[in-house]
């Protein structure tokens, strides 16, 4: 993703993907070695295994992200 985005674009982009079910369009707004912590679970790192723990996920229940 190109450095100019602004970082509304991105959270767009994030709940787009989220909403589609879209684990690996979310995994690519991950840098190779991010870190994604769910409160209710241990941190995940790396974006291979972040857009796994999204395919895992989104695949085990219907989720919608709603921006207030």
């Amino acid at each position: 993703m190109s450095s100019d985005v602004r970082p509304t674009e991105v959270v767009e982009k994030w709940v787009e993907r989220f909403n589609a079910a879209d684990a690996d369009g979310l995994a690519a707004l991950y840098h190779d070695d991010a870190v994604n912590h769910q409160v209710a679970n241990e941190p995940i790192v790396g974006k291979d295994n972040i857009r796994a723990m999204f395919a895992r996920e989104l695949a085990a229940a219907k989720m919608v992200c709603i921006v207030e």
